[in-house]
């Protein structure tokens, strides 16, 4: 392997020096060098450290194994197609509800891991098993299984619990699995005795999966991934067109807007502040006019409803009120995003299941006079600093916000959101750190308010999923553990009734009532603060060296990495 990394930081370095120079040595020695360049796509907007591992174990692996949805290294059964709402094979061939209590999956039989093994139902069951044993990512698809049956090697059956079924889980649990090898990781499991702290710090180096793509060299600066030659769904699918896909980690998005500019960089998902400035550039979005990019997610204010004073969702409120969502929408996100709604919904299929009568009166806007009669209802008083105090003494801040320092977009959202609040007399802090420390304090719950997106990534189960991230406290890990939704641990039991039994029923009269109560409790208890829209990842792209990425006349969304998207890596050419 140190062999391997020698070689492969030399060609990193190689490839460095044919963007940034390129000019010196032979005819041929230029042309091995572009060749070089033309077989690997930079990318950024996943990663924003060094790799920390390549573990599903730890709870939260580095790119190309970050999210259940990314199928480079570790596929899923089926792919979601956000754009056309579609489920299509991948692992899986089909899947069958025989009843509301049982799903049948039907496996792909060439289906190979990269070091030849066969995957087939035993993998799938083995992954699915994990996380019944310790607590994994999809842990949570265990609220609803019963049992697991291996029928044959290409059919493994999921029984659910008939008092508590759930089938847009079991659906979201089909696009978002990533299965793992069972003859690789049971042993591990077996020679660590099933201690799963001891399993968790494994690194795992060289994961071996069964996407297109093996986890070539990394460092501080890049983790590159080289195409296997041996995928086994190549006379299927085909191959993705770029040989090496290397992904640059930046300290900030003013940086990465540079590289993309200038043509280092030929995809990225961070944010890029008046991305129409860089069309001279051979810079591209995936909207080629305003806003540039789609309206799919909600950025928010999470905040942590056991801190003195936030507790009140009262506070709460008048801090939803004061927040200046016009200036924040212009001035952080470059006026990607029409004004927010308050709710839970973003699609208008999600809106078409709201009883709007029983929501109106309950959302709220910039209005900083009605943050300041709410407040002065409490008898929060305000003091010499201009800070209000609750009557038994609790000082509205100071409370921290936090998010990754370098997420410009991010940054700027929170510095305006303190400056709104400080009108109404409530302190909050900008607190900018590393992604790993974020990331650790969003997940325990030690924090006043983090910012974050529920449901950012792609899942045929949308609206269902947003509800659960941001309100279900069903099986949530307390503050001080790691827990992967609900991070500010607002409970309240109707919820959690609610959204079981959404998952339980297809009448839409039925699912109109439950979604639009809701909506009322959110609207009313207030446990998160949404701030305006955004899509599941910023597609830009710069064609100097790359062209045929997806765009808005694609029947491919607006991601590659995530889904049904990553077909758009197959469809890639060269200028």
């Amino acid at each position: 392997m140190r062999t391997k990394k020698v070689i492969s930081l030399l060609l990193a370095l190689v490839m460095v020096i044919a963007v940034f120079t390129g000019c010196n040595g032979t005819d041929s020695q230029k042309s091995e060098v572009s060749d070089t360049r033309k077989e690997t796509l930079f990318v950024t907007g996943m990663q924003w450290n060094p790799a920390q591992n390549f573990n599903w174990f730890s709870g939260w692996p580095a790119w190309p194994t970050d999210l259940t949805t990314n199928p480079m290294v570790y596929e899923t059964l089926f792919m979601f197609n956000t754009k056309t709402n579609e489920i299509t094979p991948l692992l899986g061939d089909e899947y069958i509800w025989e009843d509301d209590y049982t799903l049948v999956i039907k496996m792909n039989p060439n289906a190979k891991f990269s070091d030849g093994e066969a995957l087939n139902a035993e993998d799938v069951l083995y992954t699915l098993d994990a996380a019944n044993r310790t607590y994994l990512n999809w842990s949570g698809y265990w609220e609803n299984i019963d049992s697991l049956e291996m029928k044959d090697d290409l059919t493994l059956v999921v029984h659910l619990n008939k008092e508590n079924y759930n089938r847009m889980n079991m659906t979201e649990m089909l696009t978002n699995l990533p299965i793992l090898p069972e003859h690789i990781w049971s042993k591990i499991e077996e020679e660590n005795n099933f201690d799963y702290g001891e399993i968790g710090a494994i690194f795992n180096d060289n994961p071996v999966g069964s996407g297109p793509y093996l986890v070539d060299f990394h460092d501080d600066t890049q983790i590159r991934t080289k195409r296997n030659e041996d995928y086994w769904g190549k006379d299927t699918f085909g191959m993705p067109a770029p040989r090496y896909i290397s992904h640059l980690i930046y300290n900030s998005n003013d940086t990465s807007s540079l590289d993309l500019k200038n043509g280092t960089l030929d995809y990225s998902q961070n944010f890029h502040s008046r991305i129409w400035e860089m069309a001279d550039s051979g810079v591209k979005s995936y909207l080629s006019d305003s806003p540039y990019y789609m309206a799919e997610t909600i950025p928010s204010f999470y905040i942590n409803v056991h801190r003195a004073g936030l507790e009140n969702k009262e506070v709460r409120r008048a801090l939803a009120y004061a927040l200046n969502y016009p200036e924040i929408t212009e001035k952080a996100m470059s006026g990607y995003s029409k004004i927010i709604e308050p709710g839970l919904a973003i699609f208008e299929y999600e809106k078409e299941l709201l009883d709007q009568s029983q929501i109106e009166g309950l959302t709220w806007g910039f209005d900083l006079d009605k943050a300041n009669a709410i407040l002065d209802e409490l008898g929060a008083t305000v003091g010499a600093d201009g800070i209000r105090v609750l009557p038994d003494g609790t000082r509205l801040g100071p409370w921290n916000v936090e998010c990754p320092a370098g997420w410009t977009d991010w940054n700027a959202t929170i510095e305006i959101a303190c400056q709104n609040a400080k009108a109404a007399g409530i302190e909050l802090v900008p607190t900018f750190t590393e992604w790993g420390v974020y990331d650790n304090n969003k997940n325990t719950g030690e924090f006043d308010i983090t910012m974050y997106t529920p449901a950012a990534y792609s899942t045929p189960v949308s609206g269902w999923k947003r509800a659960y991230d941001l309100m279900s406290s069903i099986d949530l890990a307390p503050i001080g553990e790691q827990a992967f939704w609900n991070f500010g641990r607002y409970e309240n039991e109707r919820v959690n009734e609610i959204i079981k039994a959404i998952g339980m029923t297809d009448d839409k009269a039925e699912l109109t009532a439950l979604y639009t109560e809701l909506n009322v409790i959110y609207l009313t208890d207030i446990p998160t603060i949404p701030l305006y829209y955004r899509p599941t990842v910023f597609f830009s792209y710069n064609e100097n060296v790359w062209k045929n990425f997806q765009d808005e006349n694609s029947d491919l969304p607006d991601m590659l990495f995530d889904g049904a998207g990553f077909r758009g890596l197959f469809q890639l050419s060269n200028q």
